[in-house]
């Protein structure tokens, strides 16, 4: 059926709010207004939308989902229809898979598993190594979201890139490619690591990862990353900021300017602080680490003062056996893309944001930064990425309701208050 029409819902796009109805014709919207009726001939399908919200639908710029490689952690498959059950529509996904995505060949073969598997829009990043810069320039900026090194080895002496600062010279002067970087300066790390050993041996707790992976950490290092970034007046993301004094260093540029440096902040370390390791332990180990408390609210405030462009998840799943055993061998990372809208909408019940700020922040921002045509906002004309939300339905979440393959989630026994009522839209392509 080639027509759909929602009726009756409170459309939320581009900081104001319409209770009416949407058109939606070949995965496009047709129309918007008030009040739409179509020919009965049409055969169209309705749903009523009963005064739910309808948002545009969240794009996530930064997931693992393993495929290729990695697929008993999760695959495309698996963690597209996670995505699209929670509202995502669109993903973004890094190239720490086996084969890593760092050669032409290797990006090709993912478009090709995503266009066969995929329930959502995608796109992905190319990866940086010491030795493949000259492969990774081949590609036009309409090849890839970016590039970047997250979730992979630089080489045998770095795992960031944020820490070589001549190779990024060099890229920085070269190309005009979004470059995402994990950000995290090693040598503090390490000096933490060690001082960790010293007094634990192998036994590290789980709650010393923040301690190890400390806001010094993150704070040095993003902000001589944005010092070399200005000097060449690139386009830097940076990924996953963590700590509150860390998102203050970016400008505070209101979207729709040609802003050059930018940066996510994820929902685990809006949701979670060192306070709930004694609760959930390696469940929250993530890299960088979640940080102590009063961090969350800088970080949020830092969201909405334009500071910090977008909301992300960096959804990296694992079996449950990798999260499990001594600190050296418990994997960072796991899995929050079917929840990232339900949890950032309890800020909005916490009447802590607005739900056109959120609708900015999850898809009018990101499709902006990244340059994705007709995506990310309700107009005539752009596709029908949508997500259809019931704010009064309460729930908890549970193991038997999670959609991905690992089949945990730190966020099991919370109680939320909004539901995704149904997917309202058709998706699937990459853009």
């Amino acid at each position: 059926m080639s027509h759909l029409l929602i009726k009756n819902a409170r459309i939320i796009n581009e900081g104001t709010e319409l209770v009416g109805d949407i058109h939606i014709h070949k995965e496009r919207i047709a129309k918007i207004d008030r009040h739409i009726s179509l020919a009965p001939e049409l055969r169209y399908q309705e749903i009523e939308a009963d005064g739910a919200v309808l948002l545009p639908g969240v794009i996530d710029a930064h997931v693992h989902f393993r495929d290729p490689g990695l697929t008993y952690k999760g695959d495309i498959a698996s963690e597209s229809r996670a995505a699209v059950s929670g509202g995502v529509t669109s993903f973004m996904d890094m190239p720490n898979t086996i084969p890593n995505t760092i050669t032409v060949e290797a990006l090709e073969e993912k478009y090709k598993i995503a266009a066969a598997n995929s329930v959502a829009n995608y796109s992905f990043f190319m990866g940086l190594t010491r030795d493949n810069m000259e492969e990774a320039l081949k590609l036009g900026t309409e090849d890839v979201c970016g590039l970047t090194d997250d979730g992979l080895y630089f080489d045998e002496n770095h795992s960031l890139l944020c820490n070589n600062h001549p190779y990024l010279e060099k890229l920085f002067a070269r190309t005009g490619h979004l470059v995402a970087l994990h950000s995290e300066d090693e040598a503090i790390m390490a000096n933490n690591y060690a001082k960790a050993r010293q007094t634990f041996g192998d036994a590290i707790p789980p709650h010393f990862h923040s301690i190890i992976r400390d806001e010094l950490a993150c704070l040095s290092s993003t902000k001589s990353l944005i010092g070399l970034s200005k000097r060449f007046n690139n386009r830097l993301h940076v990924l996953h900021i963590s700590t509150g004094a860390e998102g203050l260093l970016f400008e505070a540029i209101p979207p729709g300017d040609n802003k050059r440096i930018t940066s996510e902040v994820c929902v685990h370390h809006l949701v979670f602080t060192t306070d709930d390791y004694a609760r959930l332990g390696n469940k929250i180990k993530w890299n960088p680490s979640v940080k102590p408390t009063g961090n969350p609210d800088v970080l949020l405030k830092a969201l909405l003062d334009h500071q910090i462009d977008m909301v992300a998840t960096d959804h990296a799943p694992h079996s449950w056996q990798e999260k499990e055993g001594i600190y050296d061998q418990v994997k960072p990372g796991g899995p929050m893309i079917q929840h990232s809208l339900i949890m950032l909408l309890e800020f909005y019940h916490d009447k802590k944001l607005t739900l056109t700020q959120l609708a900015e922040k999850t898809s009018h921002r990101v499709a902006d930064v990244y340059k994705i045509k007709e995506r990310g906002f309700i107009r005539e004309g752009y596709f029908a990425d949508l997500v259809l939300v019931d704010l009064n339905s309460p729930w908890q979440i549970t193991e038997d309701s999670l959609r991905y393959k690992c089949k945990w989630s730190p966020l099991v026994g919370n109680r939320v208050r909004s539901r995704v009522k149904n997917d309202a839209g058709q998706w699937g392509g990459g853009f």
